[in-house]
């Protein structure tokens, strides 16, 4: 059976919300984080709007060294410390130690090297000064920095590693963390993802013409999961991290704990039956979500609510219809769904960690988060559940088990079940 994995603490860095309390309170009032960039308008792109927190640099010397914060370039990584270094504070833990903390680890995901440090390499070179690079340079371009900047702060000894799985990085970070734990190879894990979209991934992503355009004027309704109206995601920035940590182990140190991981699964759909670089193949999505209802030991009447993928594409449709047939539930009888984007954009590798976290807090809290923007449902998703399933304001409800499921480009598919601890 393994041992029974808990989360322990948590640390978030939203475009709604730096920090859980203020994230709580966003995602409860349904305030959006979705702003206009004057720069994408003077870059000409279709897409004038993102979600970007509202990061104060400074505040990172409350987490590292005064020498580390002036060579930091990458926003990247800062996201990453942040939420990371929160969770860890959260979870009732100091960030110093003289030796390596042998029994955690840490995952925690991204989807390419820093933009910032690596901008700055670019220009450095192109203008023949590259002996001005510095000796840190090397350490922000790897793609492992941010796992890298996090384990050394914290002097994490045991499994480290960097994992990147399109926008399903978060969940599977999570999932990682879960097995090494599960299995007695870590007593702790931080697991996470960070993200920062700038103008060069943005550009990529206009240029393929999936990104909204019709709300540049009008930022806050850009981002429209399941709505007729939805014209394409809104990419977002930012970084969510968690504390797992076997369950006695918790218990030794009178750890006070959010929630249980019961269980999850990462597939892919091999990018045949309709699935491709771009499009999940709707059979690894299905068998994704039912291994990690089977791996969870859960039954799908069970499950009170879905934080969707959902990024306001027509890809929504079918990510409900799958949901709808390996549940085995529909109309009224289908459980909550909300999707987060609708608030903070698609933030990408982040995204898995970020809407875990809004999970978690559903069910501590006992609330379903809004899906803001949702006053024109889709009709052919109407077809699949009930409207009331899709609530457009906060419901003050039990939340028992929550089902989380995120799938990227290259077909691959990620799903965790996370649920109310009980101590039995």
């Amino acid at each position: 059976m393994g041992k029974r994995v808990v989360i322990t603490g948590m640390g978030v860095v939203s475009p709604n919300g730096i920090g859980i309390p203020a994230f709580l309170n966003a995602i409860q009032n349904g305030i959006s984080g979705i702003k206009f960039v004057p720069l994408y308008e003077e870059l000409q792109f279709g897409c004038q709007v993102a979600g970007r927190p509202d990061f104060e640099w400074e505040n990172l010397k409350n987490y590292i060294s005064e020498v580390s914060y002036h060579g930091l370039k990458g926003t990247n990584i800062a996201y990453g410390i942040t939420a990371a270094l929160d969770a860890w504070a959260d979870a009732g833990l100091a960030y110093d130690t003289d030796e390596a903390r042998w029994e955690t680890g840490c995952v925690f995901g991204n989807s390419a090297p820093d933009s910032e440090a690596t901008k700055f390499a670019i220009g450095k070179i192109d203008n023949k000064e590259s002996r001005k690079l510095g000796s840190r340079m090397v350490e922000q371009v790897m793609n492992s920095s941010v796992t890298s900047y996090i384990s050394g702060r914290l002097g994490l000894g045991n499994k480290v590693v960097t994992n990147s799985l399109a926008c399903a990085t978060g969940t599977q970070s999570i999932l990682m963390g879960y097995e090494y734990i599960k299995y007695g190879v870590a007593d702790r894990m931080l697991v996470g993802s960070s993200e920062y979209i700038d103008p060069y991934i943005f550009g990529a992503f206009d240029a393929m013409r999936v990104l909204s355009r019709k709300f540049n004027d009008q930022p806050e309704k850009a981002s429209r999961p399941m709505s007729a109206m939805a014209g394409g995601f809104v990419p977002g920035s930012g970084a969510g991290a968690l504390v797992l940590e076997d369950l006695d182990f918790a218990l030794a140190r009178n750890a006070k704990i959010y929630a249980e991981v019961l269980g999850g699964s990462y597939n892919s759909g091999g990018q045949r039956s309709g699935g491709s670089m771009t499009a999940p193949n709707p059979i690894g999505v299905m068998r994704c979500i039912d291994m990690a209802i089977k791996e969870a030991g859960v039954k799908p009447g069970n499950i009170d609510l879905i934080s969707g993928h959902l990024t306001a594409t027509m890809a929504d449709k079918y990510e409900v219809q799958n949901w709808s047939q390996v549940l085995g539930r529909s109309g009224k009888n289908f459980p909550y769904i909300n999707s987060l984007k609708s608030m903070i954009g698609h933030t990408l590798s982040a995204a898995g960690s970020i809407e875990s976290i809004a999970g978690i807090l559903q069910i501590i809290h006992g609330f379903v988060h809004p899906n803001i923007n949702l006053e024109d449902p889709n009709p052919e998703i109407l077809e699949i559940i009930g409207s009331e399933c899709m609530p457009v304001k906060m419901i003050n409800k039990e939340i028992n088990i929550v089902a989380k499921a995120n799938f990227g480009f290259g077909d691959v598919n990620s799903c965790l079940i996370f649920s109310k601890f009980n101590n039995q």
